[in-house]
């Protein structure tokens, strides 16, 4: 190796050495580690020359049930690894266990042979922790509080029939609320769904004019004191999506209506199709939104308006707006409210 490339390999190993929860390793001899990163020790808890020499001593380190996925993928040094990409969890010496996901890349000289391993392990175990934490919250929101608000729902309207004029008026606020609470638990679910998901996201072609139809449908069922207003007939038109497609276009038609101030909100939506995209406008005739925050509202936690949701439904628009490769914003509305515009990529 000429002196340049034995300086480029110190610079770049002193590069990781600076880099917490990331250990970098290289493999050239089977069975013996070349090189590991200080790094290493602040995800395993143990000094790297321990290991330095001996990848027994390694695989001692990880859990039960992940080492012989792991030994199989070092051991593999002088071919291809069963996976370049895995997961595996380091059990430390005080028991605490830890998440790694390591990136094994094969390096060739001109002959194609392989001439070094090296593997980039990073601590991913807050990310894991967040996942779990995602799942409890999702089985929660979907099997209990979903549940136990249908089950209010029906009970409230059950008693209809069996209050006066002044009662009916509190009932229905009873039952404005749960089925408000029932639509914050959807938001929630597609919310985790979004974020906890392992898999890469898969977009495929979806009905534009079939996903706004069946959403309009529901949002003038949902909301009787509201008009809904179609300014033409919906192109049919397939675009880069998926399935929660109808979940973008269900928080922005809420939106319209919760966060309005007029007695007889108006809703009109739009759909324009282009070359390459396909532009739906939601305008309504509410308060409208200051320049200064047409930039923010999507953000995580976000309220618009003083609003008393949750704050997640727009950020959810944004992000799988994003996933989908399109782009969504706000205008104002003339003369007052507010227009969301969704733009996204026609199917090919």
């Amino acid at each position: 190796m000429s002196n340049s490339s034995l300086s480029r390999h110190r610079d770049f190993r002193a590069l990781f050495d600076q880099l917490d929860g990331v250990a970098l390793w290289t493999v050239t001899t089977p069975g013996e580690f070349d090189y590991i990163s200080a790094g290493f020790e602040d995800i395993w808890g143990i000094p790297a020359k321990e290991v330095q020499e001996d990848v027994s001593r390694l695989l001692e380190t990880i859990h039960p049930d992940d080492r012989d996925r792991v030994r199989e993928n070092i051991e593999s040094s002088g071919n291809e690894p069963a996976d370049a990409t895995y997961e595996g969890r380091v059990v430390r010496p005080d028991g605490s266990i830890r998440w790694v996901l390591t990136y094994q890349i094969i390096l060739r000289n001109d002959n194609g042979e392989i001439t070094e391993v090296v593997g980039i392990c990073t601590d991913i175990t807050e990310q894991k922790h967040r996942e779990q934490e995602l799942e409890i919250l999702n089985r929660v929101v979907r099997h209990d509080v979903r549940n136990d608000m249908a089950i209010v729902l029906g009970w409230g309207e059950m008693l209809e029939e069996h209050v006066d004029d002044e009662g009916e008026a509190y009932l229905r606020n009873i039952l404005d609320s749960g089925e408000h609470i029932v639509e914050v638990t959807e938001i929630a679910r597609d919310y985790v769904e979004a974020l906890s998901s392992n898999d890469e996201l898969t977009v495929e072609p979806v009905s534009l004019c079939s996903v706004l139809e069946t959403e309009l449908s529901l949002r003038e069922e949902s909301f009787p004191e509201a008009t809904f207003v179609l300014e033409d007939t919906l192109p049919d038109s397939e675009v880069a999506a998926n399935g929660m497609l109808s979940s973008v276009f269900r928080n922005l038609l809420n939106n319209a209506v919760q966060h309005n101030d007029k007695d007889n909100p108006v809703v009109e939506l739009s759909c324009e199709i282009r070359t390459d995209t396909a532009v739906v406008r939601i305008a309504d005739n509410g308060p409208g939104i200051p320049d200064e925050q047409k930039d923010v509202i999507f953000g995580k936690g976000e309220k618009s308006l003083g609003s008393p949701g949750s704050g997640i439904g727009l950020y959810l628009v944004q992000t799988l707006v994003s996933q989908y490769g399109g782009e969504v914003w706000a205008e104002d509305n003339d003369p007052t409210g507010t227009v969301f515009v969704v733009k996204l990529a026609r199917a090919t």
